[in-house]
């Protein structure tokens, strides 16, 4: 079962710290985890509580991003429903590169900035303001306004995108490549059972496959903008693929013994990373890939090299 974390640092994520420090914050936040979406009636029922005391605990947790609130029409007026978006919360310190005996370069690149791609319909495009080209005709992908895509989904086929290769300007022995994007299965309309073989790549060896349980519209995105249908698909979860001197691992979890050494990136000017849902998986269920202002985590395919200092 895939889950979603909030990793909070101490440091800069006191604000976070202070909203969960009420008990009951933390019953509100219970609530919308055991029992999903509530709106503030219904969560002051169940904790016995005053209405004017749990909106102001809402807007408590809203403010810390702890969850999300959207105005529905009622019966009688409108309503303000709470969700959740988080499964586990988790306090860490960040290591401070110029501590932990590492050396770290990391790229981010546009969602829209692929330089090969091969796609088969359904398929599209979006920036935060509306649809790129025509839905459902692959060759949209071709068209300049992906520059600001910030969704894009297909059936199969495949995204490249083209990093500059840093690993001979930095010092030290390389110890890690990782990348990191918020993916999901692809269905027309949404299904949370939707399985989808979505396979990873490097320089043009698969380093491994991740299978999405989903295509995720239970809730809206936090960062999905409003114009964008709730019918349609609303986030992803947060992949982390690390290729190591072990093998490669995501989110922890070794997937395969492709290593470092099997990549050989030493020789290699640029380091090509690709996405793909293969016609011969054995779950071709399509995929979503969220941009900035999409999903839950706002941000571009990452890449962090590390060396050893």
């Amino acid at each position: 079962m895939n889950r979603n974390f909030l990793i909070v640092d101490p440091v800069e994520g006191i604000e976070t710290l202070k909203a969960l420090s009420s008990a009951v914050r933390v019953g509100i936040l219970k609530l919308l985890h055991d029992h999903g979406p509530q709106n503030v009636n219904a969560i002051a029922a169940a904790l016995e509580m005053p209405q004017s005391s749990v909106s102001a605990n809402v807007q408590v947790l809203e403010q810390a991003g702890l969850i999300r609130t959207e105005t529905q029409r009622a019966k009688k007026g409108n309503q303000k429903v709470c969700h959740t978006l988080f499964d586990e919360v988790l306090v860490m310190f960040k290591k401070d590169p110029a501590t932990d005996g590492s050396n770290v370069i990391e790229v981010a690149m546009p969602l829209g900035l692929y330089t090969r791609c091969e796609v088969t319909a359904p398929c599209g495009l979006c920036s935060t303001t509306g649809i790129i080209g025509l839905l459902d005709v692959p060759d949209t992908y071709l068209d300049p306004g992906r520059m600001s895509a910030g969704l894009m989904w297909f059936t199969r086929g495949y995204v490249e995108y083209q990093f500059p290769n840093n690993v001979k300007l930095m010092s030290g022995e390389l110890e890690a490549v990782e990348f990191s994007a918020e993916l999901s299965s692809e269905v027309p309309g949404t299904a949370a059972d939707w399985p989808s073989d979505i396979t990873f790549s490097v320089n043009q060896i698969d380093v491994g496959t991740w299978t999405s349980p989903g295509d995720y519209g239970d809730q809206r995105g936090v960062y999905t903008p409003g114009w964008w249908k709730l019918k349609g698909s609303q986030y992803g979860k947060l992949k982390s693929v690390r290729v190591t001197v072990e093998g490669t691992f995501i989110d922890g979890v070794k997937m395969s013994p492709v290593s470092l050494k099997d990549l050989d990136l030493g020789s290699h000017r640029s380091i090509r990373f690709r996405i793909t849902v293969k016609e011969e998986a054995q779950h071709p269920g399509g995929l979503n890939v969220f941009g900035r202002g999409f999903g839950n985590y706002d941000q571009d395919i990452v890449m962090r090299l590390t060396t050893s200092r």
